[in-house]
């Protein structure tokens, strides 16, 4: 049974959500307010968070920011519910490690299948007894960790999944599209930005070692076997 924790102030949102969910085979867990939420996505490590962001005390991007700087929840794919639905707060939204993102109101049913979609996401390619190494980069997918000079970078799901489509390419340049329908399962929408957003986070943590995935102008990005 796939966890699913609920960080949401709107008590009656959020027990419509979790009875829908239990209705589908999920067990549902609600937190009214940011504080909790971390303490409950902490000792619970759910399958995935769905997070409103006008939250009392602690804003949901705060929220997200704290889950996907921690080891122990980075990998927790996280869809952000809001109100507004300005283009500024999905770009914000996914810059800060989003999988996905509603505007209120939405249906039950859309929720749903957006849930199975990122869950799917995150089971797919599940490859065991391998490891992948580039350089300094040592990439096990049978743990979906990845250690850059021995030591262990902190990478959400979706930075864990764009890395390694690269590095199982090294040397082929993937477009902007192809990346999107590799690592999200999407066809092109024409926010190819999401991509160089979560490039630009990757690049970040893995330090000196992010130089090793160049940008092709114009076209996407590859990984080069040295810098």
């Amino acid at each position: 049974m796939k966890t699913i924790l609920i960080i949401e102030d709107e008590s009656d949102l959020a027990e419509l959500i979790a009875f829908n969910l239990e209705k589908e085979g999920y067990l549902a867990i609600i937190a009214p307010d940011g504080s909790t939420g971390l303490e409950s996505a902490r000792n619970n490590s759910p399958d995935l968070i769905l997070l409103d962001l006008m939250l009392p005390c602690m804003h949901g991007t705060e929220v997200c920011k704290v889950l996907k700087n921690s080891a122990k929840t980075a990998r927790i794919p996280v869809i952000m519910l809001t109100a507004r639905g300005e283009e500024i707060d999905r770009v914000v939204g996914f810059e800060i490690g989003a999988d996905d993102f509603m505007v209120k109101p939405f249906s039950t049913r859309e929720l749903l299948l957006r849930i199975k979609a990122v869950l799917r996401r995150v089971g797919a390619d599940e490859e065991t007894g391998r490891t992948i190494r580039i350089g300094p980069i040592a990439i096990d997918t049978d743990r979906h960790t990845v250690t850059i000079e021995g030591s262990e970078a902190v990478l959400t799901t979706t930075e864990y999944k764009l890395l390694l489509c690269l590095a199982e390419r090294v040397g082929r340049v993937q477009s902007r599209e192809q990346l999107l329908k590799t690592v999200w399962g999407m066809a092109h929408i024409g926010d190819t930005r999401t991509v160089d957003t979560h490039i630009t986070r990757l690049r970040t943590k893995m330090g000196e070692a992010g130089d090793l995935i160049r940008t092709v102008r114009g076209f996407g990005y590859k990984m080069e076997a040295e810098q």
